[in-house]
């Protein structure tokens, strides 16, 4: 929970109440990261409270609702340390909108979609670096400007998979994949044939095989 270890960072240098937080935090890593939901941050820090990670007093103001201060515990300092010192695992699998699009477009066997996605995606991803050099050139502090060069390592590794799209599939791939799906058979008929188990299948749907039971 990445977000739950930032806060206590925030509050282990000094205790802060939500709103607070809230500006640091987005001074803290600049516009790349993009703003901090307040009513998320509460639902964060209502968790950290729970597990007794920091602990909150209440500061009463003249007009104002009472205004609640955090500040971490020893049980905190110990998960952030925890935390910090250990790896930063990247998430299993690759899921991504624009592998997505490259598949729907590959099973048509046609070479001019799957173009089109790729030409627009180049497009897209060349403009977002000329955006993130101008960030990187206004970043107001280094760890800041460290995040918009993670972007900017991120968005030219796009460029790359857009390169090897371009380079692998190929209209002859293209085909294959075409002609591969076309001779698939279908599964899960439930006609007749051999069943996973090996058995042969009556020739009845397996809607009828089982009729009889209530």
């Amino acid at each position: 929970m990445p977000l739950h270890h930032a806060v206590l960072a925030l509050l282990e240098a000094k205790p802060a109440h939500g709103y607070e937080l809230k500006g640091r935090f987005e001074q803290a890593v600049g516009e790349q990261w993009g703003g901090l939901n307040i009513g998320h941050l509460y639902q964060i820090l209502d968790r950290l409270s729970r597990d007794g990670l920091v602990e909150s007093e209440r500061h009463p103001q003249p007009v104002k609702p009472d205004r609640l201060v955090y500040e971490i515990t020893p049980a905190g300092r110990e998960e952030l340390s925890r935390w910090l010192t250990g790896p930063s695992p990247r998430s299993r699998g690759y899921r991504d909108d624009f592998f997505l699009k490259v598949m729907a477009a590959a099973q048509a066997g046609d070479a001019e979609p799957l173009a089109d996605v790729l030409r627009r995606q180049r497009a897209y991803l060349l403009a977002e670096l000329r955006s993130l050099a101008e960030a990187r050139a206004a970043a107001p502090s280094p760890v800041v400007g460290l995040l918009v060069t993670a972007a900017e390592l991120h968005t030219r590794a796009d460029l790359e998979v857009v390169d090897a799209a371009e380079r692998d599939l190929t209209g002859d791939a293209l085909a294959a994949l075409s002609a591969a799906a076309a001779t698939q058979p279908p599964s899960g008929t439930g006609l007749s044939g051999t069943g996973t188990s090996g058995a042969p299948v009556t020739g009845q749907p397996d809607e009828v095989q089982t009729s009889g039971r209530t």
